[in-house]
């Protein structure tokens, strides 16, 4: 690799403060924040407002719609016409 040209790739903390979450992990992105860790270490911080904790895919709260009544609908409108 060519000195100087790539960013720093360092342990950062995601925080989701709405759900109480925090990771630990290596990343690029650049922030001011500081917080310190569970092993004692500082670390830089970057806060989230959604995360795999909070994001309804993820936590199985996700509304599912009612694709049944759309599918009745566009085959009544585009199904085969009976002769």
């Amino acid at each position: 690799m060519k000195k100087g040209i790539h960013p720093e790739y360092r342990p950062v903390v995601f925080q989701d403060a709405s759900a109480n979450f925090a990771i630990l992990t290596r990343s690029t992105i650049k922030t001011s924040d500081k917080i310190t860790w569970e092993d004692g270490n500082t670390y830089p911080l970057v806060k989230l407002e959604i995360s795999s904790a909070s994001h309804p895919f993820f936590t199985g709260k996700q509304k599912l719609l009612d694709t049944a009544g759309r599918v009745e609908k566009f085959k009544k409108k585009y199904g085969k016409k009976e002769a």
